[in-house]
């Protein structure tokens, strides 16, 4: 097939053609180079390059061309090369093109021009954005087929798990000709959804993740019985000590038993987070991290859910729930928090057919014309809002407290502000969701009017509270009465170490009473809950493991 295509258009020519050289200078031996001086020009060196069978990794299109902006071309590209990864060439002033080209084709990058010297300011993100295009390479998104129905849960939790795995996969509706296909092909009927069926055309009825997992190529099997550092968790924190522990050479291992990512992965967009002026979604940020991390051969091993954790001597030993376990040095615990579950009637039977968790991104484009209530007044409740208020008839928050000032970013808070089909409710509590197979209506009580009404509802997303995941620890270490995990100062008593503390020092700041264990994050007590203090978390809870491997 021959070398990858990096191909970039710009109407201006001392701009194309200085940015070609820079290119060919840099990548020219392993990429082909191919410059365009329009959209319409452009598009024609794709159709060409995909009727030949070749490839594409990098596309960089300017934002102000005639006849076509970058946004739009950008639009058609991803329909002949969806794997490219893409780039907008602005200038300053294009700030709100930046934005809207995040909402429209999800650029990965910027370059603002002019960008010299394009060692500094030019090739880390070339190099940046050919990583993450050899990592997903030339794979179709047909490669996985989930047969299933619309308000089916387990049919939304197979999906939801691929997507926020960004393992790629084809949604057919089982009353759909091809689904029903698939269906007959595998020789099950409707009751058997969902049904996975994998590129070599293995079929799997009511799969558990577990099993989507491996079909899919994720690492459910440590690769070794022994680590120096065990991470369980895989949200920022347990990322960020991922990428810090195995980039100072530390044998480490992640145990996720959901999604890399945790809550902050299905965040729309993080807009506060340092070093993104722009704003990334979570997805993005998720995946940047999963790929740093395994870029220094960090092991990430998927849906394993750990279910005990002892001392043996020196070594800290994880139980899973399938009876495996697994051993290291250190421990860091960055199992973050949950969304509580809402108490209300009919919720629980409606739940993955129109009730959700989260932002649940893979609902988007079904929420079209759709009334859409989201119950909670923090961060990750405004950024759903603001995701699905692109989608949706009308967007409504519901929020328990007297104003959003007390709980959410005030940047947030003007951002929905201006959006005309988004509007916030206080004082008010969902009691009953009703519906027929899904979602139809929620009853609201009111306290500020004094009101219990009905409403047409069509989705309902929960951001309610956090609770820790922290039952499975047992005594294992010292929690506090919500379940967080008490660490270093917060373990003293006047001074007094925690009870069975051996060492003759108090516990590290990270560390948890049983020397050697730490926490990190959001299922620490007494943390902040924001994803730039998670990651740091997890970059000191390293460090501190170092220090207690030194004195080993």
């Amino acid at each position: 097939m021959g070398h990858p295509a990096i191909l970039t258009v710009d109407d201006d020519p001392s701009v194309s053609r200085a940015i070609a050289r820079d290119l060919r200078r840099r990548y020219g031996e392993n990429y082909r180079i191919i410059r365009a001086a329009s959209a319409s020009e452009a598009l024609e060196a794709l159709r060409e390059i995909k009727l030949r069978g070749g490839r594409v990794a990098v596309i960089l299109a300017d934002y102000r061309m005639p006849q076509m902006n970058g946004i739009e071309f950008l639009e058609q590209a991803m329909d002949l090369f969806p794997n490219a990864r893409r780039a907008l060439l602005t200038a300053y002033a294009d700030t709100d093109a930046a934005i809207q080209a995040i909402n429209v084709v999800d650029v990965d990058h910027y370059l603002l021009k002019p960008w010299d010297p394009p060692e500094e300011k030019l090739y880390p993100v070339i190099d940046a954005l050919l990583d993450a295009w050899q990592a997903t390479g030339d794979k179709e998104t047909e490669d996985i087929r989930v047969v299933g129905h619309r308000w089916s849960e387990p049919s939304y939790q197979i999906r939801d798990f691929l997507a926020r795995n960004l393992v790629p996969y084809k949604w057919l509706a089982a009353d759909d000709p091809e689904g029903r296909r698939l269906l007959e092909a595998a020789g099950v009927g409707p009751e058997s959804i969902p049904l996975v069926v994998t590129a070599d055309g293995r079929a799997m009825a009511q799969p558990t993740t577990s099993e989507v997992a491996e079909a899919a190529g994720l690492s459910t099997a440590p690769e070794r019985d022994f680590y120096d550092l065990i991470i369980v968790g895989g949200g920022p924190a347990g990322l960020g000590a991922a990428v810090y522990g195995a980039s100072e050479g530390l044998k480490t291992l992640l145990v996720e038993r959901q999604a890399v990512g945790g809550q902050a992965g299905q965040s729309s967009r993080i807009e506060n987070y340092l070093g993104f002026p722009d704003g990334i979604s979570g997805a993005q940020l998720t995946d940047r991290a999963r790929r740093q991390a395994g870029k220094f051969e960090a092991e990430v091993l998927n849906t394993r859910e750990v279910v005990g954790l002892r001392a043996d001597g020196s070594a800290r030993t994880l139980h899973f729930a399938d009876g495996g376990e697994v051993s290291a040095h250190s421990i860091v615990l960055a199992t973050g928090v949950a969304y509580r579950p809402l108490v209300a009637d009919g919720v629980a039977e409606l739940t993955g057919a129109g009730v959700y968790y989260g932002s649940a991104a893979t609902e988007g484009p079904s929420c079209a014309g759709s009334d859409v209530y989201i119950i909670g007044g923090a961060n990750s409740a405004g950024q759903a809002a603001l995701f699905f208020s692109r989608y949706a008839r009308s967007v409504t928050l519901l929020v328990r407290g007297d104003s959003l000032e007390a709980s959410m970013s005030y940047y947030l808070i003007q951002q929905l502000n201006k959006i005309e089909n988004i509007s916030v409710r206080t004082r008010c509590e969902v009691v009953g969701a009703q519906g027929n197979g899904h979602l139809q209506a929620i009853t609201i009580c009111d306290s500020k009017n004094n009101t219990v009404t009905s409403v047409e509802c069509g989705y309902l997303f929960v951001f309610i509270g956090a609770e820790p995941r922290t039952d499975w620890l047992g005594d294992a270490v010292a929690r506090d009465e919500k379940g967080f995990v008490y660490t270093g100062p917060d373990l003293l008593s006047n001074g007094t170490r925690p009870t069975g503390w051996d060492r003759d020092r108090d516990p590290f700041y990270l560390e948890c009473s049983v020397p050697g264990i730490f926490a990190a994050g959001d299922v620490r007590a007494n943390s902040v809950k924001r994803v730039a203090s998670a990651v740091g978390e997890g970059a000191m809870a390293v460090t501190l493991v170092h220090r207690y491997l030194e004195a080993q």
